[in-house]
Formats: structure tokens, sequence, C-alpha cells
């Protein structure tokens, strides 16, 4: 009964990691992406169109999305 009962416990973790792995991928799109337009707004409003501000925030925006995603995985147990 043990084997039959683990065999069962695989599949459940595999796709409750699948599912935290989705939504850690969604997570760094929409980060990278309202940093971007947070960048934009700040170009056009001080910046007289050039693209300074968004080139600094998203890269700030794919640094925090860097550590969110180390963070979510290293709670990940395999």
């Amino acid at each position: 009964m043990n084997n039959n009962q683990g065999s069962q416990e695989k599949p459940k973790k595999q796709l409750k990691n699948a599912a935290i792995l989705t939504g850690v991928a969604i997570q760094m799109g929409v980060t990278i992406y309202l940093f971007a337009i947070l960048g934009k707004w700040l170009d056009s409003e001080y910046n007289n169109g050039e693209k300074l501000y968004v080139i600094i925030c998203t890269l700030t925006g794919i640094a925090i999305s860097f550590y969110l995603v180390i963070k979510q995985v290293n709670r990940i147990k395999y």
C-alpha cells in the first residue's frame, strides 16, 4: 500500500510545483512590464522623451523579478 500512496503523491507534488513555476513566470512578466511602463511615464514627464528612465526602471524590474524568482524557487521542495 505504501508504494501506491507514494506514487499518487508524486504527481500531485509535480502539479503543485508546475503551478508555482507558472505563477512565478507570470509575476516576473508583470513586474518587468509595470516597471517599463513606469519608466516610459517618467521619461515623458521629466526627460523630454529620452529613454534613460525606461532603461533604469526596466533593469530595476528585472533585478527585482530575479530576486523574487530565486526566493520562490528556493521554497519548492523536491
